[in-house]
């Protein structure tokens, strides 16, 4: 048995969901198949929650547009026997839209969660009733009804042992070949809607991965493999065709887009090889990520983008050790803000930081006690393997703001 993880690129269209029935049909595994939301639908997702909080009745033309690419991408799909299709997928439509007629409960991560969750429902549906009308027969399964988690709205923590009760009982292949269900979101133990975190898809296929004792996991993308740095940023880019699970949790927490950071554990712990493979052309072989200590011996690049550099400075110079440092980790901690680097001296504390809609409420708790100084629209630059050749290269005529290096990696945060 393998898992297949597809992304919001492998299903942005009819043609590309043809695509991806293809490479369903020409493998004769039995599969669990999980599917992110169409394209962009989960960027639009976060107009209509937005607008839906703010208590503003433009969501409801965002949810029309959201509807209108959906049905028109079951036309094309199902070419004039689109009826039934477009019923089955208005129920799912119709429970959102019930949804957004209820007032917010303030509550921001709940509310996230039970919109944004929609996107992988709507998707999933599609491809099932797809493959189903080209005779490649498949059980649709709601994921929430599987994995289960705690109450950590927007950034979901797993229960591993009651997820394990129920996940042998909807995948068990009896008179069934192909599985599919949806990545990102799960429930809690009463059944409420929950999610792993933006790009929680692969997480979600790993997990299931693990708790099947599958044969292996393959991430469909539109690359041919992980290469060593962005292709829509860098020339010459190469594939990486062995990654040992350490390497690959250092790119993903890097911020390598490729990988969700908390895929590999799950992987490891079970060692359960991890593929990635390209839908454009699945006869590539792509990069395996297992246990083999395979050495990397070029530069691996990694951008990520919308970065915060913040400066805590205690008012009075004291220093900044101690219950200090545990106090200022623990805020950072509260307001789910995720660190990219850290440094500290004597009376200085700097964390470079992912953005977030929660920055300015952290900002004003510092501030009550510390000299708080910020930097926002950053570029957080990192090369692991690296050389004095590709750092001299790849940063020439930019402004650093921050550096540190160890063995094996060096991070710039620049302007």
């Amino acid at each position: 048995m393998k898992v297949f993880k597809f992304g919001g690129a492998s299903v942005k269209n009819a043609d590309a969901i043809r695509n991806l029935s293809k490479i369903v049909a020409n493998n004769n595994d039995q599969k669990v198949i999980v599917i992110s939301a169409l394209d962009k639908t989960t960027n639009h997702l976060e107009s209509v929650f937005n607008h839906y909080l703010a208590g503003n009745n433009l969501m409801w033309s965002e949810f029309q547009s959201i509807k209108d690419f959906h049905f028109k991408i079951i036309d094309d799909l199902f070419e004039g026997n689109s009826d039934e299709a477009k019923t089955l997928v208005s129920v799912i439509f119709n429970q959102l839209e019930e949804k957004l007629k209820v007032a917010s409960s303030g509550h921001y991560e709940y509310e996230y969660d039970q919109i944004i969750s929609f996107g992988e429902l709507f998707s999933t549906r599609i491809v099932s009733l797809f493959l189903n009308y080209l005779n490649v027969q498949n059980v649709w399964v709601d994921i929430r009804t599987v994995l289960k988690t705690d109450d950590n709205y927007k950034s979901a923590e797993l229960d591993e042992e009651l997820s394990k009760l129920h996940v042998g009982v909807k995948f068990n292949f009896n008179g069934v070949s192909n599985y599919i269900t949806q990545g990102f979101i799960a429930s809690t133990s009463f059944g409420t809607t929950t999610t792993f975190g933006r790009e929680g898809s692969d997480y979600t296929a790993s997990i299931l991965g693990s708790l099947l004792n599958a044969e292996s996991v393959t991430i469909w993308k539109d690359v041919p493999g992980v290469l060593n740095a962005d292709p829509k940023l860098f020339q010459n880019t190469i594939v990486l065709p062995k990654i040992p699970y350490r390497e690959a949790v250092e790119l993903a927490y890097s911020g390598a887009k490729v990988i969700h950071p908390k895929t590999i554990k799950p992987l490891h712990n079970s060692n359960i090889p991890l593929f990635v493979k390209s839908f454009v052309d699945p006869s590539l072989p792509g990069t395996i990520i297992s246990h083999e200590d395979t050495f990397i011996d070029s530069p691996v690049i990694i951008v990520k983008e919308n970065q915060v550099l913040l400066s805590i400075l205690p008012k009075d110079i004291s220093f900044v050790i101690d219950d200090r440092l545990i106090e200022i980790i623990s805020i950072l901690e509260k307001y789910k803000i995720k660190s990219n680097i850290i440094q500290s001296s004597a009376v200085n504390f700097t964390v470079c930081v992912d953005s977030s809609y929660r920055l300015e409420e952290l900002i004003n708790e510092f501030s009550s006690h510390y000299k708080v100084l910020y930097n926002d629209n950053l570029t957080l630059f990192t090369i692991r393997h690296y050389d004095e050749q590709t750092i001299s290269r790849e940063l020439q005529g930019k402004t650093i703001l921050l550096e540190q290096r160890t063995r094996s990696t060096a991070r710039f945060v620049l302007k």
